[in-house]
């Protein structure tokens, strides 16, 4: 064995000869010798130390590197989110005004429909009753005409049967006859007068009448048009959030329901159209707009829900996704975790209460939100609570600040939603209402 290292020790000092380090001091000098071996395990520790701090300063750069481009990447797509919410929010003010303004052109268009539609009822009966006065007329017309004959051949005879008897009438008699016979000539006159009177009336009562029905047809054309605007409009903002709520599992009859059952003071139904039908059924156009506004009543609802469903981010930063919702290291992982710097802040992502503030084993500090519908959120391993327990938050309002507390490896927010009790993948309602907020 001593062979072996002396003849190791003789192979080093062809690389390494052995040195000695001379100590001097003001009364002595000491040497320290280094041998071959120490030289080596010198040099090799060198080495060792200069290589780690070379491998560590590259990962570093490259970890380095390798966050910087997520963080650009991140930053570029919150910018063009933010950028399509802005230009859905305006294109939703837009279609919101659109639709109120064609409501009120509609709301209008109708009234004048009801009063057209009353002034025309008024007309048919006034044409109903001067056609009624004109029979009336025509047949005493007809009466005076027959007694006029009668009496016109009775005098006629009675001149025949004087002549015929050589005897003459007495003039007091002749002068009744006469009498009678102009008075029955001049009320025909004037009964015929008034039947021409009441001829012409009618004529023109009857051509008012064809004016309004051309009118009534050119506002009913107008109304079809205003009509379609707001159909089409309603289509357009119901069934993006119809898909939405189907999108994130939610059953859109039961949350319909249980927010008509309660507004908390954001509204209530739209009530429907109702006109003067005189005993008779609804039109068609009642029918209609009451159709519209029962869609426009859907779409109140669902705005109110919406609100209370967490669609939105808990973070609006630029973020990185670490771990999704799923099995991770043989267990259940029950949510998402989204890492940004510590303090980065957190936000509600529906309305709601808050029914726990404060630490949890496992989840560190965690805000535990109660919504509606049976929703619940949690947002875990926070480093500051800003809400306390008992308190109502809004949708987007500061709940606290990201870290690293309790279970963690690293600052994240560990984010759940859970339904009824049970998790169910937040990315379900994220991605629901990508295109619609």
């Amino acid at each position: 064995m001593q062979r072996v290292i002396h003849q190791v020790s003789r192979t080093l000092e062809r690389w390494f000869p052995e040195k000695r380090l001379f100590l001097r001091s003001e009364t002595e000098t000491r040497f320290v010798r280094l041998s071959p071996v120490s030289q080596l395990f010198a040099w090799a520790g060198i080495v060792l130390v200069v290589g780690w701090t070379i491998v560590s300063t590259a990962f570093l750069l490259m970890d380095s590197i390798g966050a910087g481009s997520l963080r650009a990447q991140a930053r570029r797509e919150q910018a063009l989110y933010e950028k399509r919410l802005n230009e859905l929010s305006l294109a939703r003010n837009e279609s919101e005004k659109a639709a109120l303004s064609a409501q009120e052109r509609f709301n209008g268009a109708l009234d004048q429909i009801s009063r057209m539609q009353a002034m025309l009822l008024d007309n048919q009966d006034r044409l109903h009753e001067m056609e009624t006065g004109i029979d009336i007329i025509q047949t005493t017309l007809r009466r005076t005409m027959r007694e006029r004959d009668s009496a016109r051949a009775e005098a006629a005879a009675l001149r025949t049967r004087l002549a015929s008897a050589g005897v003459t009438a007495d003039t007091a008699r002749q002068t009744d006859t006469q009498s009678t016979v102009d008075f029955l000539t001049e009320a025909l006159r004037e009964t015929a007068s008034q039947r021409d009177t009441e001829a012409a009336q009618v004529a023109r009562l009857r051509a008012t009448a064809d004016e309004m029905e051309l009118e009534r047809k050119l506002l009913q054309e107008k109304n079809d048009r205003i009509f379609s605007q707001l159909e089409d409009a309603v289509s357009l903002s119901l069934e993006p959030l119809d898909k939405m709520f189907k999108a994130a599992g939610l059953s859109t009859e039961t949350i319909l329901k249980t927010v008509r059952q309660g507004y908390s003071g954001q509204g209530g139904p739209l009530a429907p159209i109702s006109f003067s039908t005189r005993g008779r059924g609804p039109d068609a156009d009642s029918l209609r707009a009451n159709a519209i506004l029962e869609r426009l009543d859907r779409i109140n609802l669902y705005r109110i829900a919406a609100q209370k469903v967490p669609f939105a981010l808990p973070v609006h930063r630029a973020f990185r996704y670490t771990s999704g919702f799923g099995m991770r290291w043989g267990r259940m992982h029950e949510g998402v975790d989204l890492a940004a710097p510590v303090g980065t802040p957190l936000y509600a992502t529906a309305d709601g209460v808050v029914s726990f503030a404060g630490q949890q084993r496992g989840y560190g500090n965690i805000v535990i939100i109660q919504h509606g519908f049976g929703l619940e959120t949690r947002y875990a391993h926070q480093s500051r609570l800003r809400v306390k327990k008992g308190q109502r938050v809004s949708r987007g309002e500061r709940i606290g600040d990201m870290g690293n507390t309790g279970h963690s490896t690293g600052p994240h927010v560990h984010y759940e939603i859970r339904l009824n009790g049970k998790p169910i993948n937040p990315m379900t309602f994220i991605k629901a209402a990508r295109n619609v907020f």
